[in-house]
């Protein structure tokens, strides 16, 4: 640390002075390490923060934890009826994010028990038991087969049953139940919504007031909120600046842990099995591909042959093509030779690469002939003159070419989509994040925490390998 200081602290002027060439330095290094390190801090940071917290767009950098209240909607015969409900357990706000081991662990029937009336109907529509109890009330009265599946059928086939009489024929608490399963109107599916707890006072009493509020904008003036004790059916703008929040310091360790252990809910992929893919892929692939570049190198830099010049000519080529050009013959060449949903279908496509061996090339073109021309009068094979020799004296470029290629491996997206997209259990990392991100649910507080579980790697090899690149550049060997 002491030689990092010092050289980070060096100044041209005499006596320590800072030069205007010193301050353009420091200004450019200070800029350069917030445009890298600002971006990472800010997923980390929020790779921390519930599904709340993210959903409410909270702009807040650390991961904190309103306290809520929910706001109930109840749909009956005599319309809808809007109130606030406090005090409610947080694993009944957080039901929709919690997965089915950690909900059968939870006591519903006690909670059901302890409410009644509207707040006992929203309760036990939030929780999930209207199909059960519905189900088990057709079992035990013997009722009609189709009731199951009536919600799902076309409105002209629904005419064809006679729903009334199957109401009538129960009582009205069991009608009710039947009502709300099918979706029959007046009686919908009840709502319960996670809100924010907020305190302000009334725009025209000025008496302050508790208020649950959906989430809060800095940007907008006002914002829409309702009482909590009182009249919840009126929605009153509130300003902004004037509300006042109670939160806590809570992160949320299970962003990392539930997918990790294939628990992350709505989600059905296990994300250890996809780190696992992407580090058999990864290391493979970055191997066979140092190994066949390495020794098409060799060849193009210390062997003369007929055509040298044509294939090097040719291998830069393929360079200028785009990828997206090559796909289809990729995913022909995949399918055919069967590697389709196996991670070999991943490692095999890409193995040499025409920036590899150019790279490769043009490093072994240093190494002195006299080196592997001695070699060969000392009766050394050309595969040891290649390992013994060459390889060693191309260590930086080798490095170099590695840290790309782990890079390339653990980011690449489209070949893992064309060769293992119908294999789940072959998944890489880079397919599992778009797990995270779904048609009707978006889980963005596990997709941040496994984003910055997948930095890792890449940044371990770049800082263990990076020294290779910055030293013996220029060392051939000879003394």
């Amino acid at each position: 640390m002491t030689a990092v200081w010092q050289f980070l602290s060096r100044r041209q002027g005499k006596g320590g002075r800072l030069t205007l060439g010193d301050w353009l330095s420091y200004s450019y290094l200070v800029l350069g390490f917030l445009v890298i390190f600002l971006p990472v801090m800010w997923i980390v940071l929020n790779s921390f923060k519930s599904a709340f917290q993210l959903d409410k767009q909270d702009l807040s950098l650390l991961p904190t934890d309103f306290v809520r209240v929910a706001r109930a909607t109840v749909n009956d015969a005599d319309g809808k009826t809007i109130f606030i409900m406090a005090d409610l357990p947080d694993w009944v706000l957080n039901w929709k994010d919690l997965d089915e081991g950690e909900r059968s662990g939870m006591d519903v029937d006690g909670l059901l028990q302890q409410y009644s009336d509207d707040t006992f109907y929203v309760l036990r529509s939030h929780l999930g038991q209207v199909d059960g109890l519905a189900r088990q009330l057709v079992a035990d009265r013997n009722l009609p087969e189709w009731l199951p599946r009536y919600s799902t059928l076309p409105a002209a086939s629904k005419a064809n049953f006679d729903v009334d009489a199957v109401l009538a024929s129960v009582n009205p608490d069991e009608a009710r139940l039947l009502a709300e399963w099918m979706g029959i109107k007046p009686f919908k599916a009840n709502k319960l919504i996670s809100q924010i707890l907020v305190t302000a006072p009334h725009p025209e009493t000025g008496e302050v007031l508790q208020w649950a509020v959906s989430n809060i904008n800095p940007m907008n003036a006002t914002t829409p909120g309702r009482l909590v004790v009182g009249d919840a059916s009126k929605v009153v703008k509130l300003e902004t600046a004037s509300l006042e929040t109670q939160r806590s310091l809570r992160p949320s360790w299970s962003n990392y842990v539930d997918p990790l252990q294939g628990n992350a809910n709505n989600i059905n992929v296990n994300f250890a099995s996809c780190y696992t893919n992407s580090v058999l892929v990864t290391v493979i692939a970055t191997i066979i591909t140092l190994l066949i570049n390495s020794m098409a190198a060799f060849a193009l830099a210390k062997y003369k042959f007929r055509g040298q010049r044509l294939m090097f000519v040719m291998i830069l080529a393929t360079l200028m093509v785009p990828p997206a050009v090559t796909l289809v013959g990729v995913f022909k060449m995949i399918t055919m030779t069967g590697l389709s949903g196996s991670i070999w279908g991943v490692i095999i496509p890409g193995a040499a690469t025409p920036a590899g061996v150019f790279l490769l090339r043009q490093y072994m073109l240093t190494i002195p002939e006299e080196l592997i021309e001695a070699a060969r009068m000392d009766a050394a094979s050309e595969w040891k003159v290649y390992w013994k020799i060459v390889l060693p004296l191309a260590l930086p470029a080798i490095a170099a070419l590695g840290i790309l290629s782990v890079i390339w491996r653990w980011n690449d997206l489209i070949v893992p989509m064309v060769a293992i997209a119908t294999a789940k259990e072959a998944y890489t990392i880079q397919l599992c994040l778009l797990e995270f991100r779904g048609e009707f649910y978006a889980a963005e507080h596990y997709r941040l925490a496994m984003t910055v579980v997948s930095l890792i790697p890449t940044t371990l090899v770049f800082v263990f390998l990076q020294r290779y690149i910055t030293t013996g550049i220029a060392n051939t060997g000879m003394k």
